[in-house]
């Protein structure tokens, strides 16, 4: 049996939970019960375009935004949706992580 590198991967917390709000076109982060992050989108057919990240004041730099931006782009793989990343901190996540995400985003085109 050969050892490998675990995956990376953020601390559990039984206490957070995400989800998609159509309704309100975003991802959620609450913890317990307080709303602490959103990801805004725009549905469009064959992708989501997905605009701005927000933290609360009070939930900023804990790394809950990044648990959600991977919680909305393993969703979008998954139900076989591509992925425009007008986010900034969403665009960088993907750069981050290319071999996960990138063959499945098409970039905005600047200008």
């Amino acid at each position: 049996m050969s050892a490998t590198a675990a995956p990376e991967s953020e601390p559990y917390n039984a206490s957070v939970r995400m989800g998609r709000n159509d309704a309100k076109h975003r991802y959620e982060l609450f913890v317990v019960d307080e709303l602490a992050v959103i990801i805004t989108f725009r549905d469009r057919p064959g992708h989501l375009d997905l605009i701005h990240t927000e933290a609360q004041s009070a939930f900023e730099g804990q790394g809950l935004a990044t648990v959600l931006v991977r919680y909305a782009l393993d969703d979008l793989v998954a139900a076989g949706k591509r992925v425009i990343p007008h986010c900034a901190f969403v665009a960088d996540f993907i750069k981050e992580h290319p071999d996960a995400y990138l063959q499945h985003t098409d970039f905005p085109e600047s200008g």
